[in-house]
Protein backbone atom coordinates (compact mmCIF):
# COMPACT_ATOMS: atom_id res chain seq x y z
CA UNK A 1 0.00 0.00 0.00
CA UNK A 2 0.64 3.67 -0.44
CA UNK A 3 0.33 6.97 1.69
CA UNK A 4 -0.66 9.85 0.38
CA UNK A 5 -1.02 13.33 2.51
CA UNK A 6 -3.27 16.07 1.57
CA UNK A 7 -5.63 13.54 -0.87
CA UNK A 8 -9.01 15.50 0.34
CA UNK A 9 -7.65 18.57 -1.67
CA UNK A 10 -7.41 19.21 -5.53
CA UNK A 11 -4.49 17.27 -6.55
CA UNK A 12 -5.03 14.59 -4.09
CA UNK A 13 -8.48 13.99 -4.96
CA UNK A 14 -8.07 13.72 -8.61
CA UNK A 15 -5.06 11.30 -8.00
CA UNK A 16 -7.21 8.88 -5.24
CA UNK A 17 -9.98 8.57 -7.83
CA UNK A 18 -7.51 7.81 -10.55
CA UNK A 19 -5.14 5.07 -8.52
CA UNK A 20 -8.39 3.48 -7.47
CA UNK A 21 -9.63 2.96 -11.01
CA UNK A 22 -5.93 2.14 -12.64
CA UNK A 23 -4.25 0.40 -9.49
CA UNK A 24 -5.97 -2.44 -6.92
CA UNK A 25 -3.31 -0.90 -4.37
CA UNK A 26 -4.53 0.21 -0.70
CA UNK A 27 -3.94 3.81 -0.59
CA UNK A 28 -3.95 5.70 2.69
CA UNK A 29 -5.29 9.35 2.90
CA UNK A 30 -3.72 11.71 5.64
CA UNK A 31 -5.37 14.70 5.46
CA UNK A 32 -5.94 17.60 8.05
CA UNK A 33 -9.30 18.96 6.09
CA UNK A 34 -8.39 22.78 6.38
CA UNK A 35 -10.76 24.77 4.04
CA UNK A 36 -9.35 23.23 0.69
CA UNK A 37 -9.85 19.69 1.37
CA UNK A 38 -13.24 18.30 1.17
CA UNK A 39 -14.11 14.51 2.03
CA UNK A 40 -17.18 14.84 -0.07
CA UNK A 41 -14.74 15.11 -3.20
CA UNK A 42 -13.93 11.08 -2.37
CA UNK A 43 -17.80 10.15 -1.68
CA UNK A 44 -17.68 7.47 -4.17
CA UNK A 45 -15.31 5.71 -2.60
CA UNK A 46 -16.71 5.61 0.80
CA UNK A 47 -17.36 2.02 1.19
CA UNK A 48 -14.52 1.21 -0.81
CA UNK A 49 -11.54 -0.53 1.29
CA UNK A 50 -9.20 0.46 -0.91
CA UNK A 51 -9.26 3.85 0.56
CA UNK A 52 -8.71 4.15 3.98
CA UNK A 53 -8.70 7.96 5.27
CA UNK A 54 -7.14 9.22 8.55
CA UNK A 55 -7.73 12.83 9.81
CA UNK A 56 -4.46 14.18 10.91
CA UNK A 57 -1.55 16.87 10.24
CA UNK A 58 1.58 16.25 8.79
CA UNK A 59 3.48 18.71 11.61
CA UNK A 60 1.98 15.73 14.04
CA UNK A 61 5.29 13.91 14.47
CA UNK A 62 3.71 11.12 16.64
CA UNK A 63 0.61 10.63 14.30
CA UNK A 64 3.02 9.72 11.32
CA UNK A 65 4.95 7.57 12.82
CA UNK A 66 1.92 5.61 13.89
CA UNK A 67 0.67 5.61 10.15
CA UNK A 68 3.40 4.39 9.18
CA UNK A 69 4.16 1.76 11.93
CA UNK A 70 0.58 0.43 11.63
CA UNK A 71 0.22 0.11 8.07
CA UNK A 72 4.04 0.18 6.62
CA UNK A 73 3.35 1.83 3.36
CA UNK A 74 6.20 1.35 0.16
CA UNK A 75 5.88 4.64 -1.15
CA UNK A 76 4.76 8.26 0.31
CA UNK A 77 3.02 10.87 -1.81
CA UNK A 78 3.79 14.10 0.13
CA UNK A 79 1.10 16.93 -1.52
CA UNK A 80 -0.04 18.30 1.69
CA UNK A 81 0.36 22.16 1.48
CA UNK A 82 -0.81 25.97 1.42
CA UNK A 83 -0.74 26.34 -1.99
CA UNK A 84 -2.57 29.66 -2.41
CA UNK A 85 0.00 33.08 -3.53
CA UNK A 86 -2.99 35.48 -2.34
CA UNK A 87 -3.39 33.37 1.14
CA UNK A 88 0.57 33.73 1.97
CA UNK A 89 0.39 37.51 0.74
CA UNK A 90 -2.13 37.94 3.63
CA UNK A 91 -0.78 35.04 6.27
CA UNK A 92 2.39 34.12 5.56
CA UNK A 93 3.02 31.94 8.93
CA UNK A 94 0.50 28.96 7.80
CA UNK A 95 2.88 28.29 4.57
CA UNK A 96 6.07 28.31 6.79
CA UNK A 97 4.04 26.12 9.16
CA UNK A 98 2.47 23.41 6.75
CA UNK A 99 4.91 23.28 3.82
CA UNK A 100 8.46 23.67 5.64
CA UNK A 101 7.64 22.65 9.38
CA UNK A 102 5.25 19.81 8.08
CA UNK A 103 7.49 18.61 5.22
CA UNK A 104 10.78 18.56 7.79
CA UNK A 105 8.61 16.49 10.23
CA UNK A 106 7.62 14.06 7.64
CA UNK A 107 10.34 13.43 5.68
CA UNK A 108 12.20 13.03 9.61
CA UNK A 109 9.42 10.35 10.63
CA UNK A 110 9.70 8.85 7.44
CA UNK A 111 13.63 8.58 7.55
CA UNK A 112 13.54 6.56 10.82
CA UNK A 113 11.02 4.33 9.16
CA UNK A 114 12.53 3.72 6.23
CA UNK A 115 16.19 2.99 8.24
CA UNK A 116 14.06 0.17 10.05
CA UNK A 117 12.86 -1.49 7.19
CA UNK A 118 14.63 -5.07 5.58
CA UNK A 119 16.98 -4.31 2.76
CA UNK A 120 14.77 -5.62 -0.21
CA UNK A 121 12.10 -2.84 1.24
CA UNK A 122 14.44 -0.05 1.77
CA UNK A 123 15.34 -0.58 -1.61
CA UNK A 124 12.08 -0.27 -3.34
CA UNK A 125 10.54 2.15 -0.65
CA UNK A 126 9.80 6.12 -2.48
CA UNK A 127 9.55 9.48 -1.43
CA UNK A 128 8.01 11.65 -3.45
CA UNK A 129 7.32 14.78 -3.22
CA UNK A 130 5.18 17.13 -4.98
CA UNK A 131 6.31 20.76 -5.91
CA UNK A 132 5.39 23.72 -8.37
CA UNK A 133 6.99 25.44 -10.94
CA UNK A 134 6.48 28.90 -8.89
CA UNK A 135 9.75 27.81 -7.05
CA UNK A 136 11.87 28.65 -10.13
CA UNK A 137 10.87 32.57 -9.85
CA UNK A 138 9.79 34.88 -13.03
CA UNK A 139 10.66 34.39 -16.67
CA UNK A 140 11.30 37.16 -19.23
CA UNK A 141 9.28 36.27 -22.27
CA UNK A 142 11.12 35.23 -24.28
CA UNK A 143 13.26 33.23 -21.79
CA UNK A 144 13.94 29.34 -22.02
CA UNK A 145 11.47 27.70 -20.03
CA UNK A 146 12.29 26.01 -16.93
CA UNK A 147 14.40 22.81 -16.88
CA UNK A 148 14.96 20.73 -13.65
CA UNK A 149 18.47 22.49 -13.01
CA UNK A 150 16.98 26.20 -13.16
CA UNK A 151 18.00 28.03 -9.58
CA UNK A 152 15.29 28.41 -7.09
CA UNK A 153 14.35 31.51 -6.97
CA UNK A 154 11.09 31.89 -5.39
CA UNK A 155 9.49 35.50 -5.35
CA UNK A 156 6.23 34.63 -2.73
CA UNK A 157 6.18 33.37 0.66
CA UNK A 158 3.90 30.65 -0.70
CA UNK A 159 7.00 30.07 -2.91
CA UNK A 160 9.38 30.26 -0.85
CA UNK A 161 8.16 28.02 1.65
CA UNK A 162 7.95 25.22 -1.31
CA UNK A 163 11.14 26.01 -2.19
CA UNK A 164 12.53 25.34 1.60
CA UNK A 165 10.86 22.20 1.38
CA UNK A 166 12.48 20.96 -2.12
CA UNK A 167 15.25 21.88 0.13
CA UNK A 168 14.65 19.79 2.76
CA UNK A 169 13.61 16.63 0.61
CA UNK A 170 17.06 16.92 -1.81
CA UNK A 171 19.18 17.31 1.98
CA UNK A 172 17.66 13.78 3.10
CA UNK A 173 18.74 12.20 0.28
CA UNK A 174 22.24 13.47 -0.33
CA UNK A 175 22.38 13.58 3.74
CA UNK A 176 20.55 10.27 4.76
CA UNK A 177 20.37 8.44 1.35
CA UNK A 178 16.52 8.21 2.06
CA UNK A 179 14.95 7.28 -1.76
CA UNK A 180 13.10 10.67 -2.61
CA UNK A 181 11.67 12.22 -5.83
CA UNK A 182 10.57 15.80 -6.87
CA UNK A 183 7.94 17.05 -8.94
CA UNK A 184 7.76 20.31 -10.26
CA UNK A 185 4.66 21.18 -12.15
CA UNK A 186 3.26 23.83 -14.20
CA UNK A 187 -0.62 25.50 -13.29
CA UNK A 188 -3.26 22.99 -12.73
CA UNK A 189 -7.12 22.60 -13.33
CA UNK A 190 -9.70 20.40 -13.33
CA UNK A 191 -12.36 18.63 -11.33
CA UNK A 192 -12.81 19.56 -7.57
CA UNK A 193 -9.97 22.94 -7.80
CA UNK A 194 -11.26 25.13 -5.21
CA UNK A 195 -13.02 28.56 -6.31
CA UNK A 196 -9.89 30.83 -5.27
CA UNK A 197 -7.88 29.60 -8.42
CA UNK A 198 -8.26 31.39 -11.30
CA UNK A 199 -10.42 28.69 -13.85
CA UNK A 200 -12.88 28.03 -11.06
CA UNK A 201 -13.42 31.29 -9.77
CA UNK A 202 -13.82 32.54 -12.90
CA UNK A 203 -16.79 30.06 -13.75
CA UNK A 204 -18.48 30.21 -10.75
CA UNK A 205 -18.59 34.12 -11.14
CA UNK A 206 -19.39 34.47 -14.73
CA UNK A 207 -22.06 31.58 -13.86
CA UNK A 208 -23.58 33.98 -10.73
CA UNK A 209 -23.19 37.13 -12.91
CA UNK A 210 -20.52 38.35 -10.85
CA UNK A 211 -17.81 40.40 -11.90
CA UNK A 212 -14.27 38.25 -13.19
CA UNK A 213 -11.67 39.49 -11.68
CA UNK A 214 -8.24 40.00 -13.82
CA UNK A 215 -5.00 41.23 -12.32
CA UNK A 216 -3.41 43.65 -13.86
CA UNK A 217 -3.55 43.46 -17.77
CA UNK A 218 -3.94 39.90 -17.40
CA UNK A 219 -0.61 39.58 -19.23
CA UNK A 220 0.39 37.41 -17.16
CA UNK A 221 1.82 33.50 -18.30
CA UNK A 222 1.17 30.07 -16.93
CA UNK A 223 2.27 26.50 -18.67
CA UNK A 224 -1.47 25.18 -17.90
CA UNK A 225 -1.62 21.64 -17.05
CA UNK A 226 -4.93 19.30 -16.73
CA UNK A 227 -5.07 17.65 -13.71
CA UNK A 228 -5.49 14.25 -14.78
CA UNK A 229 -2.12 14.45 -16.94
CA UNK A 230 -0.42 15.53 -14.03
CA UNK A 231 -1.93 12.52 -11.63
CA UNK A 232 -0.75 10.38 -14.44
CA UNK A 233 2.59 11.54 -14.46
CA UNK A 234 3.07 11.23 -11.21
CA UNK A 235 2.56 7.64 -11.06
CA UNK A 236 4.87 7.66 -13.56
CA UNK A 237 7.27 8.89 -11.79
CA UNK A 238 6.47 6.99 -8.78
CA UNK A 239 7.29 3.30 -10.47
CA UNK A 240 9.80 4.71 -12.87
CA UNK A 241 11.78 7.51 -11.52
CA UNK A 242 15.25 7.40 -10.47
CA UNK A 243 16.14 8.46 -6.35
CA UNK A 244 17.31 11.74 -6.10
CA UNK A 245 15.76 12.87 -9.64
CA UNK A 246 14.02 15.85 -10.08
CA UNK A 247 11.53 15.73 -12.68
CA UNK A 248 9.22 18.85 -14.23
CA UNK A 249 5.29 18.37 -15.10
CA UNK A 250 3.80 20.70 -17.62
CA UNK A 251 1.32 20.76 -20.41
CA UNK A 252 2.66 22.66 -22.89
CA UNK A 253 0.59 25.18 -22.91
CA UNK A 254 1.69 28.41 -22.17
CA UNK A 255 -1.69 31.55 -22.64
CA UNK A 256 -1.67 34.71 -20.57
CA UNK A 257 -4.40 34.54 -17.77
CA UNK A 258 -6.79 36.95 -19.94
CA UNK A 259 -6.97 34.62 -22.60
CA UNK A 260 -7.90 31.86 -20.09
CA UNK A 261 -10.59 34.06 -18.80
CA UNK A 262 -12.22 34.60 -22.47
CA UNK A 263 -11.98 31.40 -23.32
CA UNK A 264 -14.05 30.52 -20.35
CA UNK A 265 -16.53 33.01 -21.40
CA UNK A 266 -16.69 31.36 -25.00
CA UNK A 267 -17.63 27.46 -23.63
CA UNK A 268 -19.69 29.01 -20.92
CA UNK A 269 -21.78 30.73 -23.78
CA UNK A 270 -22.34 27.63 -25.77
CA UNK A 271 -23.37 25.90 -22.91
CA UNK A 272 -25.64 29.01 -21.13
CA UNK A 273 -25.91 31.69 -23.78
CA UNK A 274 -25.02 35.20 -21.31
CA UNK A 275 -22.27 38.45 -22.10
CA UNK A 276 -20.26 36.87 -19.80
CA UNK A 277 -16.84 39.09 -21.54
CA UNK A 278 -18.69 42.13 -20.41
CA UNK A 279 -18.13 41.11 -16.73
CA UNK A 280 -13.95 40.77 -16.78
CA UNK A 281 -12.99 43.10 -14.48
CA UNK A 282 -9.33 44.64 -14.37
CA UNK A 283 -8.06 44.99 -10.70
CA UNK A 284 -4.99 46.11 -8.88
CA UNK A 285 -2.01 43.61 -9.35
CA UNK A 286 -0.98 41.19 -6.97
CA UNK A 287 2.20 42.52 -4.87
CA UNK A 288 5.00 40.77 -6.87
CA UNK A 289 3.36 39.03 -9.13
CA UNK A 290 5.53 36.86 -11.35
CA UNK A 291 5.40 37.43 -15.09
CA UNK A 292 5.88 34.42 -16.23
CA UNK A 293 6.17 30.53 -15.97
CA UNK A 294 7.48 28.04 -18.66
CA UNK A 295 8.27 23.99 -17.87
CA UNK A 296 10.46 22.29 -19.99
CA UNK A 297 9.24 19.00 -20.24
CA UNK A 298 10.92 16.95 -22.23
CA UNK A 299 13.22 14.95 -19.44
CA UNK A 300 10.13 13.29 -18.19
CA UNK A 301 8.86 12.45 -21.53
CA UNK A 302 12.54 11.22 -22.68
CA UNK A 303 13.44 9.54 -19.75
CA UNK A 304 9.95 7.92 -18.50
CA UNK A 305 8.06 7.74 -21.77
CA UNK A 306 5.23 10.35 -19.96
CA UNK A 307 3.69 13.35 -21.97
CA UNK A 308 0.23 14.92 -21.71
CA UNK A 309 -2.70 13.76 -22.78
CA UNK A 310 -5.20 16.51 -23.21
CA UNK A 311 -4.41 19.92 -25.25
CA UNK A 312 -5.42 22.86 -23.11
CA UNK A 313 -8.75 23.10 -25.78
CA UNK A 314 -9.85 19.30 -24.61
CA UNK A 315 -9.02 19.95 -21.16
CA UNK A 316 -10.41 23.37 -20.48
CA UNK A 317 -13.65 22.08 -22.10
CA UNK A 318 -13.91 18.87 -19.87
CA UNK A 319 -13.16 20.80 -17.18
CA UNK A 320 -16.11 23.73 -17.82
CA UNK A 321 -18.75 20.88 -18.44
CA UNK A 322 -17.92 19.45 -14.60
CA UNK A 323 -18.40 22.78 -12.66
CA UNK A 324 -21.42 23.05 -14.80
CA UNK A 325 -22.89 19.45 -14.04
CA UNK A 326 -21.76 20.20 -10.21
CA UNK A 327 -23.11 23.56 -9.45
CA UNK A 328 -23.86 22.17 -5.97
CA UNK A 329 -20.50 20.92 -5.00
CA UNK A 330 -19.41 24.54 -5.90
CA UNK A 331 -21.99 25.82 -3.62
CA UNK A 332 -21.22 23.94 -0.96
CA UNK A 333 -18.07 24.67 -1.06
CA UNK A 334 -18.63 28.25 -1.17
CA UNK A 335 -19.09 28.79 2.55
CA UNK A 336 -18.58 31.86 5.11
CA UNK A 337 -14.68 31.46 5.18
CA UNK A 338 -14.61 31.34 1.45
CA UNK A 339 -16.74 34.74 1.20
CA UNK A 340 -14.69 35.76 4.10
CA UNK A 341 -12.01 35.21 2.00
CA UNK A 342 -13.15 36.82 -1.25
CA UNK A 343 -14.02 39.96 0.98
CA UNK A 344 -10.40 40.25 1.81
CA UNK A 345 -8.45 40.10 -1.38
CA UNK A 346 -10.77 41.39 -3.33
CA UNK A 347 -12.68 44.13 -2.06
CA UNK A 348 -10.23 46.30 -1.15
CA UNK A 349 -8.70 45.83 -4.42
CA UNK A 350 -9.25 49.45 -7.12
CA UNK A 351 -10.81 48.87 -10.58
CA UNK A 352 -8.44 49.99 -13.19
Amino acid sequence: MILITGGAGFIGTNFILDWVRYSDEVIINLDKLTYAGNLQNLTSLADNPQHIFTHGDICDREKVTALLNRYQPRAIIHMAAESHVDRSIHGPEDFVQTNITGTFRLLDATHHYWKNLTPPQKIDFRFLHVSTDEVFGSLDQQAPAFTENHCLRPNSPYSASKAASDCLVRAYFHTYGLPVLTTHCSNNYGAYQFPEKLIPLMIANALAGKPLPVYGDGQQIRDWLYVNDHCSAIRCVLEQGQPGETYNIGGWNEKPNLEIVHTICDILQTYQPADYHALITFITDRPGHDRRYAIDARKIERELGWKPAETFATGIEKTVRWYLENQDWVANVQSGDYRKWVEINYDGRSIQ
